[in-house]
């Protein structure tokens, strides 16, 4: 599809952008600045933000919400591959392999390496907690509960039978916690959920439990989860941070009981492709004057107690 420049711009920084006057639509990334009242006075015909990303929170504003500004994102594009990584991390935390690679990798003695973990289990039979049943939330919960795990979850907007829909059985996020062997994130970036795991929701997870993050840093203390993680008392698997790329000298690399990548869980060449090809769809859809099909509202990111 091929748009006429008037319609199209590109913002990546708040310098003057000549184009973004004329602008009606406005596609954002990951570096994308807050589109605030200061931008929006420099467009006064914008009535889309096309996001290629999934997270919102951080874009939008009160601004944008009263001009009555629509948005779009693409979290449906990424969640597949997002579940996918973050069955992986599941996968490797409950049978230690991040623990066996660093001790193997330390040039630790095939004794002292075995010995190194801690007991192993498999998914089948293990309790997930999922917190947030988010697009991504979703597609993970259909992969643990198809390999027999039992799943809690936690999510205010959601419903018992919704959950239960899910193959999940609904409880508060305290419940969740204290109850599960594997506690994976999956929850919005919204004002609501800064710090959800803070000090006193990590020391309700049991000895020997492991946390997976694909979501975002901002869900979680992070000063607090060094010193548990630096405790050896649970285990983790994360691929967002508060500091990004993760410093060279991040007490985080040298902890044997974490397993790091690099915000990339939703680098695959599909889902790049599918986030492009939403994208553009939801564009046409938009000048066409059909309905959104990935529209986020004001009201679908207050995460509600």
């Amino acid at each position: 599809m091929f748009l006429p420049p008037p319609l199209f711009a590109r913002l990546e920084r708040l310098a003057p952008i000549g184009p973004l006057e004329r602008a009606q639509v406005l596609v954002t990334g990951w570096d994308t600045p807050r589109v605030d009242a200061e931008t929006l006075a420099r467009a006064p015909e914008l009535r889309l933000v096309a996001h290629t990303g999934a997270a919102v929170g951080f874009l939008v504003s009160d601004a944008l919400w009263e001009r009555g500004i629509r948005v779009t994102q693409t979290g449906a594009a990424m969640a597949p591959a997002v579940g996918e990584v973050a069955l992986t991390f599941t996968m490797c935390l409950l049978h230690q392999v991040h623990r066996f690679d660093h001790s193997l990798r330390s040039g630790t003695g095939w004794a002292e390496t075995r010995a190194a973990a801690r007991p192993r289990r498999e998914l089948r039979g293990s309790v997930v907690g999922v917190v947030g049943a988010s697009r991504t939330g979703r597609a993970y919960a259909g992969l643990v509960r198809a390999l027999g795990a039992e799943l809690l979850l936690a999510d205010p907007t959601v419903s018992a039978d919704d959950a239960a829909g899910l193959g999940a059985t609904l409880v508060e996020l305290d419940d969740l916690l204290r109850r599960s062997d594997v506690v994976a994130l999956h929850a919005p970036a919204i004002p609501a959920t800064r710090h959800l795991i803070g000090r006193r929701e990590l020391a309700l997870m049991p000895d020997g439990a492991a946390l997976v993050n694909t979501a975002r840093s901002w869900l979680v203390d992070s000063a607090a989860l060094l010193d548990e993680l630096r405790s050896g008392r649970i285990d983790a698997a994360l691929d967002v941070f508060d500091e990004e790329p993760l410093p060279a000298d991040s007490p985080l690399r040298r902890l044997p009981n974490v397993l790091l990548t690099p915000h990339q869980a939703a680098g695959t060449e599909e889902a790049r492709h599918r986030m492009g090809t939403l994208t553009v769809g939801e564009i046409a859809r938009f000048l066409a004057g059909e309905p959104l099909q990935h529209e986020i509202t004001r009201e679908q990111l207050r995460w509600t107690a």
